[in-house]
């Protein structure tokens, strides 16, 4: 699935169940729902998952957290907008 793709099941009902966790977590994180995107990826050990779980946080306005978050991911914290890392991820994770 292309990132225009996923984008466009945005206005659905609920995320395709053929994306997988991580990138139904973006799903729901851009639906407005930060809770649900949290539960899945909070558990989550891959770099990915760490990755969504330090932006949700990052999303929260919870900075200290958000970094603890992209350091275990092996990222730094980004300088671009949310809007610009969720592109991003939701792009790293649909080309794997």
């Amino acid at each position: 699935m292309t990132l225009k793709q996923f984008m466009n099941t945005l206005s659905d009902e609920t995320p395709d169940p053929q994306l997988g966790d991580l990138a139904a977590a973006m799903w729901w994180q851009a639906n407005g729902d930060w809770e649900r995107a949290h539960s899945i990826v909070q558990g989550m050990t891959s770099s990915e998952a760490q990755w969504i779980h330090a932006f949700l946080h990052r999303v929260e306005g919870d900075h200290n957290n958000s970094s603890y978050w992209y350091s275990s991911a092996g990222r730094t914290m980004p300088t671009n907008s949310l809007e610009a890392e969720w592109r991003e991820i939701a792009s790293t994770l649909l080309e794997a």
